[in-house]
């Protein structure tokens, strides 16, 4: 049987299933038997907390049904971890701002390069939250947080450099939204940062949580490891309006959050979605996110590709998609790598 306890309730012997790919957590494998206080502090010091515990591969004396009710694992299960609910009675929004994210980004002891992977092992766990309990405080929580990063990508170029080479090259959601979150925050900077027309951290935001409607796409789209049909892509094409709705529902959504959930699937020759915006009918908030959202497309490796370099990503783009995009503002973006000597 499968059960949920919170971190506090664990116990050496107990077999573990946690709640999320390693990247959130400090083992290298997601399922595992406790077997010391070693492996209960670790998980106590993660930003996770509640877990799954298998009794059948469990060697604990523990009385599981003592502790919680008996939990199958189910398509319907998986739908909820998707849908848009409230969080537990007991959540804290103070927690997806953590501590260690502040002192990370605080702390001029650390290396550049060490401040960026922290830095985005957070960022990763603030969306991973966000995704799940889309609620007005976890929002305004969400957006305070990617007030920090922004912060640091615009004052610390060092760090904001090493954060720009360190994206990651595998695509799910959580780390689809950081990566380009951080990529249109780069791009923002080098385009804006000389001005206060624009609300760098309202952009920060609809950068990160543009991609939020996605917990309304069914998950056996939203995961198939496969390219999806036309049918398909016309239900994954409802994200951008549902990623509007939820910002609006929790009274979130600026003029800078609203055109940047809306329009980043737009294309400067008219063929994209979900109104076939064209030319300068689309927002230029929109056009930052739409390029960095391809870049990372690109780069990413899915079950049915292969990851591409940056450069060959932007090759293609240039060679192949350039109709899609901005010409100014993509010649901006291109500028970034070569900067930072990316190949």
């Amino acid at each position: 049987m499968i059960y949920s306890l919170h971190k506090q309730e664990l116990k050496v012997g107990m077999y573990v299933i946690m709640p999320a790919k390693w990247k959130h957590h400090p083992f290298l494998r997601s399922k595992f038997l406790i077997t010391s206080e070693k492996h209960l502090e670790a998980i106590l010091e993660s930003s996770i907390e509640t877990v799954q515990v298998d009794s059948t591969k469990s060697q604990a004396s523990q009385d599981f049904q003592s502790i919680t009710h008996p939990q199958k694992t189910t398509k319907t299960d998986e739908r909820k971890e998707n849908s848009f609910r409230s969080p537990p009675e007991d959540w804290n929004p103070e927690k997806m701002m953590t501590k260690e994210l502040r002192e990370v980004i605080h702390n001029d002891s650390l290396s550049p390069q060490k401040k960026a992977i922290a830095v985005y092992k957070q960022s990763i766990t603030i969306l991973d939250n966000v995704f799940k309990n889309p609620t007005t405080a976890v929002i305004n929580e969400c957006k305070g947080a990617i007030a920090e990063v922004t912060d640091l990508i615009l004052h610390d170029e060092e760090t904001s450099q090493n954060l720009l080479r360190i994206t990651s090259h595998d695509f799910y959601t959580y780390t689809h939204s950081v990566n380009v979150g951080i990529l249109s925050i780069y791009l923002a900077k080098r385009l804006y940062h000389n001005t206060r027309d624009h609300n760098l951290h309202e952009l920060g935001a609809g950068f990160f949580l543009h991609d939020l409607g996605k917990i309304r796409v069914a998950p056996e789209i939203l995961n198939k490891p496969a390219r999806l049909t036309e049918t398909e892509m016309k239900h994954m094409r409802i994200h951008p309006f549902q990623s509007f709705k939820i910002l609006e529902e929790t009274n979130n959504l600026s003029k800078e959050c609203r055109v940047i959930c809306m329009q980043h699937h737009e294309r400067e020759d008219g063929h994209g979605y979900p109104r076939r915006l064209k030319g300068n009918d689309i927002h230029d908030y929109a056009r930052i996110c739409s390029i960095a959202d391809v870049f990372d497309a690109l780069t990413a490796e899915r079950s049915y590709k292969r990851s591409l370099s940056p450069f060959k990503a932007l090759s293609i783009m240039k060679e192949e998609m350039l109709g899609f995009f901005h010409k100014e503002i993509f010649e901006n973006f291109v500028l970034l790598f070569t900067q930072n000597q990316l190949h």
